[in-house]
């Protein structure tokens, strides 16, 4: 769940948060998300109803001391039009319900990272007017990055498959016109001509396909600056190899 926030009326940070499994659906685009006030829930792990009076803010709450569902249903029976959670921990995590929960909650609930919940309720503090939008966008059905690494998998290992047959087949072409003129020059081709070519076993060409692979998803799961980093670290062994 995505949620832009703005400060005094001004574009502010977006954060990332995980929606509940239960409470209606969002809006998947930003520009038919509302913006709506964010209020602090007092008490703040709204287990009790809210002493401040609620007229469709979006309530903003610490985890702990009751499940996620009763805090959802407290803050809807208050009059908040959605409940932001604030983790105890930078991770987040799935927000299930209990088999016997009371799941028939209009509102949506959404759990935000302690950093980003506390950088809000500071501002809420400090009097500061701070608005919300909650949005999800919709997770397209192919990825499209993983396509690509896919495709460019597959047409490396093709392509230098078939580079390797058609150099095999000129030098077998080769060396049939050199058999059949039985010259002197055929021993000196494949004397000179051995020295470019590496028998590869098949072991080999596993292996290679193997590492060219974890390569691969490496690159992908793994794209962060520092390794960018290494591999440029990397290349420029290579190069000057």
């Amino acid at each position: 769940v995505k949620v832009p926030t703005w400060i005094e009326g001004l574009e502010d940070n977006e954060y990332v948060g995980v929606g509940a499994r239960f409470g209606p659906t969002l809006e998947s685009k930003e520009k038919h998300a509302s913006h709506t006030k964010l209020a602090l829930a007092d008490p703040p792990d709204c287990c009790s109803k809210p002493r401040n009076k609620l007229t469709g803010e979006v309530i903003l709450v610490h985890r702990g001391n009751c499940s996620f569902t009763v805090k959802a249903n407290v803050a809807e029976e208050a009059g908040a039009s959605a409940i932001l959670i604030i983790n105890n921990q930078t991770e987040l995590f799935k927000m299930v319900c209990e088999s016997d929960a009371d799941v028939n909650i209009k509102i949506p609930a959404v759990m935000l990272p302690q950093d980003a919940g506390s950088r809000l309720e500071k501002y809420i503090t400090n009097t500061t007017m701070v608005s919300v939008a909650l949005y999800s966008p919709k997770r397209p059905a192919v990825d499209i990055a993983e396509v690509f690494l896919w495709l460019m998998a597959v047409g490396t290992i093709l392509c230098a498959s078939y580079w390797s047959a058609w150099t095999a087949r000129e030098v077998a072409i080769e060396q049939e016109k050199l058999l059949k003129d039985a010259s002197e020059e055929f021993l000196q081709v494949g004397a000179a001509g051995s020295s470019g070519f590496v028998d590869i076993n098949t072991t080999s060409a596993i292996l290679f396909v193997v590492i060219a692979s974890c390569f691969l998803v490496m690159l992908y799961k793994l794209m962060s600056f520092w390794f960018v980093e290494v591999l440029v670290v990397l290349f420029c062994i290579g190069g000057v190899e």
